[in-house]
Order: structure tokens, then sequence, then C-alpha cells
């Protein structure tokens, strides 16, 4: 196959059906999920491709409930076959890389002290927060 040929049709090939058929194509970045319960939040964040490199991630959470996220997403090497031919991309749907920052607030005042952040293998940022002034039972 010919890398020049220009094919600007490219993305009319590509079909969803069922949940995907509910989103964008590509793994979005920042797409955010908060839930609570009695004594917590617990807030997922899309992030992939960066769970590979959590050291990459900063996340402060304040008070009031306002948290902020800072990293950067890295560059991907796209590969090349054993000819060396490279590979122009002719459909972009993927978070370009770079630093990214993502900013929202919880429903609520928390204690930044006590929370638990956890990266997905699946490149889901995962962080319960437990609830201002609430008394967290001893397990």
């Amino acid at each position: 196959m010919n890398p020049e040929v220009h094919h600007s049709k490219v993305i009319s090939h590509v079909f969803f059906t069922g949940s995907a058929k509910q989103g964008t194509a590509g793994p979005p970045i920042g797409l955010i999920d908060i839930g609570e319960s009695e004594i917590a939040y617990l807030f997922r964040v899309s992030l992939p491709g960066i769970h590979k490199n959590p050291n990459k991630i900063k996340c402060e959470i304040q008070r009031e409930g306002r948290v902020c996220i800072q990293g950067v997403v890295p560059e991907i090497a796209i590969p090349s076959d054993s000819s060396g031919c490279l590979y122009r991309m002719q459909v972009q749907q993927l978070c370009p890389p770079g630093p990214f920052s993502i900013t929202f607030n919880l429903p609520g005042q928390v204690d930044p002290r006590l929370f638990s952040p956890k990266f997905r293998p699946d490149g889901i940022f995962e962080v319960v927060v437990v609830k201002l002034g609430v008394r967290v039972p001893a397990s």
C-alpha cells in the first residue's frame, strides 16, 4: 500500500454499535464520573495512555472540593514496518501529546488529607476522598 495515497473518506468506514455508538471515536481524555456515599466522594477520570507513567500525574484536592489534575500525554511512537515505511496519520481522533490540566468541583467540602488515588489498567484514574467533618468508621 502506498502511504502517499490520500483517502478523504477514511473515517466513513468506522462503525459503532452498543454503548460505543453513544460516545465519540477514540478514547477521550478528561471524561469524569462523580459518585457520592454518606462518607465520601468517588471520582473517575479518563486518562488513556497515561496509566503506564503515573509519576507524571499531579492531583491536588482542595478543602472546598476543587480538584485539579495535571499531567502530560506522552508522545506515542507510530510503528513502521520492516521496510522503514513511515506512516502519515489521515484520521486523528486521539488526544494529541503534551501537557493537560483538568479542573472540576466535587458537590461538597472534603478533607484533602484523606484521599485514596488508584490508576486502573484501563486508563481510568479513580480517587475516593472523604467528606469534611465525617467520621470514618474504623475497619
